[in-house]
Formats: structure tokens, sequence, C-alpha cells
């Protein structure tokens, strides 16, 4: 009996094993295969993790930190890319759930004080001490900078599309088919070059000037055309000290109160431009005295003809101009609010943006033409048009083909490199200055 249940059990084991190996799709030998890969692979991503875990742990240990708090090299910066589509919007700086958790903050404090003295410059519409010199040095290295690419691009050629907002420098316009304007299908996205100016190298955005800040801090639809729009960067300036007798502004000696999230101004309204100017003199002391009379010696020098001096000298003064207003911008903005819209390039200095409908990007009719404003960065308050990086002005033009192995760099420093200005050590990696690009006839042999 037991050799008979062994014989069937054998028996049905074979069947088993013959309906397995006769069925139609299924291999043994795959399903060993695969089994194999599998655990090779989950083996893999053991080690693999461990090695990683054991060099995070080494570079932690040996290593010492980043300037800039991450492990990647703070003078590495990679060839910017344009937005994908133009209906995306623009990247926040700081992340929504930050900005949320503000807001909450914000609404509970109001809450629990409705009636408050505001205390801390500029928001209870006095002036930053500390930055009025600073706005001062923005305002008069944006001057120089104008004047040394006013001087630059007399030598140096500049040529800009004719149909989009594309710049290069050089005597002849590249290859690289990147036109975005209108029928650039018909021309293959080439581009149709013309001669370009100092707007072209370096652009200052608009926004509207603001004549109290706190006050009064949009501007709604029907002063669009009363209100006068002015260079961002100089509004900015205003904002944190400058003066300037076309743009008048509104000082205040007091600060204002800020009632459920309104602001009130219980400063006396009858008082003299005199005393606003004493009380700024204050501020500002004897030290914006000299940075004037420094200013108009400077001006003065800059003034002469650049036959007259060196062309080097001439580009290296604009590149320091260049990254003194850089500088300056950045942390006058960590202080006054620049807002932008998040589809169009406008922009608008002040604690909130303004209620004019001109905004013509995607999705503008759902906003009803008005913009969506969100955090500034400093190339939305200066646009650095990045052009493509030539190393010799007088060689062939940029091949289409080989347009990966080209870098780039803001127009200013690419202008001011070729006048003989030193390459900036941010903007080596950008450039690819390490790269040496093949010739046209050797596109074919490289990978």
């Amino acid at each position: 009996m037991r050799m008979q249940l062994c014989i069937i059990f054998a028996t049905k084991k074979e069947r088993r094993f013959k309906n397995l190996v006769q069925k139609p799709g299924i291999d043994i030998w795959k399903r060993m295969q695969r089994r194999i890969l599998s655990q090779i692979s989950q083996s893999a991503k053991l080690n693999f993790r461990f090695t990683q875990n054991f060099f995070l742990f080494s570079s932690n240990e040996t290593q010492s930190p980043n300037l800039n708090g991450g492990g990647d090299d703070p003078l590495y910066s990679d060839v910017p890319k344009p937005r994908r589509d133009k209906s995306e919007r623009k990247p926040y700086p700081t992340p929504m759930k930050v900005l949320i958790r503000r807001a909450k903050e914000e609404r509970e404090s109001r809450k629990a004080e409705p009636v408050k003295l505001l205390e801390h410059p500029p928001g209870n519409g006095l002036l930053v001490p500390e930055l009025v010199s600073v706005a001062h040095q923005v305002y008069r290295a944006r001057q120089s900078l104008l004047s040394g690419l006013s001087k630059l691009i007399q030598f140096k050629p500049v040529q800009r599309c004719r149909f989009c907002s594309e710049v290069h420098i050089g005597h002849v316009g590249h290859e690289i088919r990147t036109c975005t304007g209108p029928k650039s299908g018909f021309r293959s996205a080439a581009h149709v070059w013309r001669r370009g100016g100092v707007g072209d190298v370096v652009f200052f955005p608009k926004c509207f000037h603001l004549h109290d800040r706190v006050g009064k801090a949009r501007v709604v639809h029907d002063e669009r055309h009363s209100v006068p729009r002015i260079p961002a960067i100089v509004e900015l300036c205003i904002q944190a000290g400058v003066d300037i007798e076309k743009y008048p502004t509104k000082r205040r000696t007091k600060p204002v109160y800020s009632v459920e999230g309104r602001i009130v101004d219980f400063e006396s309204v009858v008082e003299n431009d005199e005393m606003e100017k004493h009380v700024l003199d204050s501020y500002l002391g004897a030290k914006i005295d000299e940075m004037e009379r420094s200013s108009k010696c400077e001006r003065m020098d800059q003034s002469n003809d650049v036959e007259g001096a060196n062309l080097r000298e001439v580009s290296i003064r604009t590149l320091a101009s260049w990254f003194e207003m850089i500088s300056g911008a950045k942390e006058m903005m960590e202080k006054y609010t620049v807002w932008t819209c998040g589809y169009c390039p406008e922009v608008q200095v002040g604690p909130k943006g303004h209620k004019v409908r001109m905004c013509k990007a995607s999705k503008h009719q759902s906003r009803d033409g008005m913009h969506a404003w969100q955090e500034a960065t400093m190339d939305d308050l200066v646009g650095p048009n990045y052009v493509w990086h030539v190393r010799d002005l007088n060689g062939p033009a940029l091949d289409n083909n080989l347009k990966r192995y080209y870098g780039k760099a803001p127009a200013v420093v690419e202008l001011c490199v070729h006048g003989g200005a030193p390459v900036p050590d941010q903007y080596r990696s950008m450039m690819r200055l390490d790269v040496v690009p093949p010739e046209r006839d050797e596109v074919d042999l490289v990978a």
C-alpha cells in the first residue's frame, strides 16, 4: 500500500514537472536567471547604500564645513537654462510651507494685539540707518556701470536678435537655434542679428514710484498713467534713503501704528521739508556729503574719453561696479521687500504689489489682468541677460551642433572679460573654461 502511494505521488510530481516544462511562455532557465538577477540587484543596492553612508560619514569627519552649508562646491554654477514653458510659474524663493506658517503667525499676533506700534524699520515707515550708505553706493555704482558699458560697446560689438531677447557679444552672431520670437518656426529657430546697445547688455525693469511706501503702498488701476515709472533698482535706492528731486518721497520722523492690519499715521501733517531734511541728516551724518563729493569726482574722471584711459582699466572698473551694485542690492532686499509677477517680468518695490491690471502672461484671464505677486530674486530686479561665452571674438560663429560644449555668463561679465578684465571665480565653471570644444568637422567623432 505504501509502495503504491509513493508511486502515485512520484507520478503526480512528474506530471507537474512536465506541465511546467511544456507550458508555453514559461522557461525554467529564464526564471532562474530572473531570480539570480534580482538577488544581485538587491545586493548591489545594499552595497551602494553602505558605501554612500560611509562616504558621507568620512567626508563629514575629514573635510571642513562649506561656507554655504551644503556639500557642493560654492564656486560651481551650471549653465542657466530657460524655462521650459512660459505658462509655468516662476519657482518660489521661499517654500510655500514657510509662507503659510508666517501668514498664520501674523494673523494670530494681529488677533492678540489689534493695535500696536510698529517698531522695526522699514515696516514702521522709517529708514534703516545702516542701509542708507549702501543705497548711495548702489545708486553710484549703477551710474558708473552704465557709463562704463557705453564706452565698452564702442570697441566690443554687441549683437541683439531682431525678434527675441537673445544677446551675443562678438562681431558675428552665433548660429545656435534658440529663437522663440514670432515666425521662428519658418526660420528653424535661427536668430536674425542686428547691432545692440547698453540696454541689451543689462536690463533694468521699471516699476511704479511710491511717494509714501507705507501710507499708500499700492497703485490702483486708475493711477497707472499719473504715477511715474522708474527703474526698480533706483526705486529701491530711493526707498532706502537716496533723495532725488525729480522723484520726491515722504520721510517720517516717528513710527506708524498698525490697527487690525491697517497702517495709521499719527504724525503731524504740518511739518516743513527742512525739518524732514534735518532729521534725515541726523541719520546720515557727514558721511553722505563725502560720498556725494567722491561720486562727483568719479563722474568727472569717468567722463573723459576712453582713448585717454586704458580699455582694460575701464573693463575692470565696470566689472567692479557691477559686483558692487549686485551685492548692495542683495543686502537691501533683505530688509526692503521687492515683488515680481510669477508669470511675467513685472516688478514692484514696496510692502505690496500694485493693482494695475496689465499682466498679459499665461492665465491672466482668470486673474482679470492682475499680477500673481511673489517674492522677487536678484535676477528679477536686474536682468543679467546670459549670453554664450566666446573664446575668440574674431573666430568663427558658434555652431548649433556643439552648443553643449559652450558656456554662458552675464552679458556684463562677458563684455568686460573681452575688454581685458580677469574672469571672476564664481563664473569660471559657468563659462566652461576647462572644456575644449571640438571643431566643426569633429562633431561625429565625439560622444
